[in-house]
């Protein structure tokens, strides 16, 4: 696929196939792709946690736990508005409705949306998950090359067959997760992520979200 097919067609794979392994070249060759997105005056700010296997079954262990018990936890970091307005409520609860809908799920039934969001913390099947770290020292411009990181990753990942999901849902709990990681202290968590092969037929991977018309967020200046 070309780049622009790559982007067009990415998306949140919630539902992965759990037995078709990710080898450790593949990934490999995925990060080292992705290394070459660009960062201000080349410094790199990232930390890439590759897990698979017993220890992402202690991570998710942990994880799972704790939200099952009813603790929601504390991120280091907001990743949402503390005060949420138009446009920007809007969307997030079309996401959300548009979502659980597909899923026949009713957003008042407790039970129901618990069992669905505990499998965040299942990685959704996947059988690599990601967690992705960043020195408490860096700065705002870190953090947005960062972003350029990650997506380079998702497309990379795409170019070999694979989907991926971005999860800011693993922050809350970054007080377990760090330990498993054996992070260092002068480390913080910025999100995790599912990756795999996609599990084909799956509802839940029919969703798309909507995206606004370049038009709608773009002002040009001619004179």
């Amino acid at each position: 696929m070309n780049v622009s097919e790559a982007i067009a067609g990415r998306q949140s794979i919630r539902a992965f196939d759990s037995d078709r392994e990710v080898t450790s070249e593949v990934i490999t060759s995925i990060l080292t792709t992705a290394g070459r997105a660009p960062s201000g005056s080349n410094i790199q700010p990232w930390h890439v946690y590759v897990v698979t296997g017993a220890a992402k079954n202690r991570i998710s262990d942990a994880c799972k736990a704790r939200y099952l018990s009813g603790d929601e936890g504390e991120s280091e970091y907001h990743y949402y508005p503390q005060a949420w307005r138009q446009p920007y409520i809007g969307r997030r609860r079309q996401t959300g409705f548009g979502l659980y809908g597909l899923l026949g799920i009713d957003k008042a039934d407790t039970a129901a949306v618990q069992g669905y969001r505990v499998t965040n913390y299942e990685f959704f099947g996947a059988p690599m998950g990601l967690f992705f770290t960043i020195d408490r020292d860096m700065e705002l411009g870190s953090w947005v090359d960062y972003g350029m990181f990650l997506q380079s990753i998702m497309l990379s990942a795409r170019g070999a067959g694979l989907e991926t999901c971005a999860q800011a849902a693993f922050c809350p709990y970054f007080d377990s997760v760090m330990p498993l990681l054996r992070a260092p202290d002068e480390q913080m968590l910025i999100c995790g992520m599912s990756l795999g092969y996609p599990q084909r037929g799956a509802v839940i991977n029919s969703y798309r979200t909507e995206r606004l018309d370049a038009e709608a967020f773009t002002t040009f200046l001619r004179d």
